[in-house]
């Protein structure tokens, strides 16, 4: 999966929207807040996502693809994993944790923000 199919598939969600908050850095957000990060489009090809609700479950991506998937820096104690589009993580699995990122960002928003 290349840079461009993952953002789409980010952007064809329910209430999801582009933003550029720091320079060229793009992130998808819900709402106010953000539930995948893909870096600047000239960077590597990678998105960080929410792939559980703590450190512990979010360990289980760095044994099964290691070195492809590592632990965001500053989030990763939160949960969030930085992850390759162009190594061994199929992309299924890269869509499977945009849905879980962002169903996870989507349960913690007030009503009134929520899609």
């Amino acid at each position: 999966m290349n840079r461009a199919e993952l953002l789409a598939y980010c952007l064809a969600k329910p209430g999801a929207w582009l933003d550029r908050p720091w320079e060229a850095d793009e992130v998808a957000k819900v709402g106010s807040k953000i539930f995948a990060f893909l870096g600047a489009p000239d960077g590597e090809p990678r998105v960080w996502a929410k792939c559980g609700p703590d450190r512990e479950e979010a360990d289980e991506w760095l044994r099964r693809f290691p070195g492809d998937a590592t632990a965001a820096p500053y989030l990763g104690r939160y949960g969030w994993n930085a992850l390759r589009l162009d190594g061994a993580i199929p992309a299924e699995d890269l869509r499977d944790a945009v849905d879980g990122s962002y169903d996870a960002v989507v349960a913690r928003l007030p009503r009134r923000e929520r899609p």
